[in-house]
């Protein structure tokens, strides 16, 4: 492990403290690199994402993706997880905290948006980030591709029915440039990419393809680590006001999304090993669940409630909070590991 992986945590940190600080010092700069989106998606930051999931991608076997139906217990987790557990448990940790708990320090006019905002982030399972979170654990790429796309499909038709029901609206309007342009940039466009390499590289030896794929990708992990840094530096540069501005507010938001991201970990995880499934499917399976895919949910707050309204900052919130504990989460499952194949051969 080189020293870009060993300090992770150390160099995120730092990212957090740069973004802060850059975003007070220097605000027009991050207002400027902000404004350069497309369907709440900002293309700075889609540099940096797909430059974290393209080595990923690279170990994209379609041969092994064919065998994947011989193990259809980590689907069905993730999918049960996902879209039968995820939400209500959101929607319930943010009512109990926001609205009984710390009610007495936020309207309950604001706290109904906060809310609103929480449940629009537990209804939107991750699409991008999880690829890294599945290459930092060693997770199978093959089946974490099989497991987003699954994610994806289900997401076209149930996020918007369950959305419109826990938040009690007679309709969401799914913003469909949103959604489309995320899986075509993080998962199609990465893929292609992979699959392109995996071409140039091509040898009839395949111990001899493999090597060479894992150099290639070795040799890219700097460049991946440094796209997560700076992804870290231009979420908290973009949102330093509001932190500033309203530290008491982002304290109590992201309590309650701490507790929901551990506790569905934790539920898949222990699923995953009682279903005696192997740790690189678990992981990543965990992950997807735990994570969330902000890009929508921030799409739709804005859409449905204002780009300054309390449901926008609260998955705002949710962006912020993400990364440190997604590798807080990445560190356990590769401290488990070994305990993990003891226990659920």
């Amino acid at each position: 492990m080189g020293i870009f992986e060993r300090y992770l945590s150390v160099w995120v940190g730092i990212g957090m403290v740069l973004g802060l600080a850059g975003g007070v010092m220097f605000p027009d700069v991050f207002t400027f690199l902000g404004n350069l989106q497309y369907a709440q998606i900002n293309m700075v930051i889609a540099v940096l994402i797909w430059l974290m999931i393209y080595p990923m991608m690279m170990q994209i076997d379609f041969g092994a993706i064919k065998k994947i139906h011989q193990r259809p217990k980590g689907i069905v987790i993730t999918i049960v997880v996902n879209w039968l557990i995820k939400p209500f448990t959101m929607a319930l940790l943010a009512v109990f905290f926001i609205r009984y708990l710390f009610g007495p320090w936020i309207s309950p006019s604001l706290g109904d948006e906060y809310i609103a905002g929480m449940i629009l982030l537990g209804v939107a399972p991750c699409t991008a980030m999880v690829f890294v979170w599945s290459q930092l654990t060693k997770g199978d790429a093959n089946y974490t591709l099989v497991q987003v796309a699954v994610n994806d499909l289900i997401m076209v038709v149930a996020f918007a029915p369950i959305a419109a029901f826990l938040l009690g609206v007679t309709e969401v309007m799914v913003p469909w440039d949103t959604l489309l342009l995320s899986v075509t940039l993080f998962v199609v466009i990465p893929l292609v990419a992979g699959v392109l390499t995996r071409m140039l590289v091509k040898n009839r030896d395949a111990n001899k393809q493999q090597a060479t794929l894992d150099k290639l990708s070795k040799t890219m992990k700097p460049l991946s680590i440094m796209g997560l840094v700076g992804t870290v530096i231009l979420l908290f540069g973009f949102q330093a006001e509001k932190i500033i501005s309203n530290p008491v507010d982002i304290v109590l938001i992201a309590i309650p999304l701490l507790i929901q991201t551990y506790l569905i970990f934790a539920v898949t995880y222990i699923w995953m090993r009682k279903s005696k499934q192997p740790h690189r499917v678990a992981a990543p399976g965990a992950m997807i669940g735990a994570s969330n895919f902000f890009e929508l949910a921030v799409a739709v707050a804005i859409s449905l409630f204002g780009i300054h309204s309390g449901a926008a900052l609260a998955t705002v919130v949710g962006v912020l909070v993400e990364v440190p504990v997604m590798l807080s989460l990445v560190a356990y499952a590769n401290k488990t590991k070994h305990q993990f194949a003891i226990e659920s051969a």
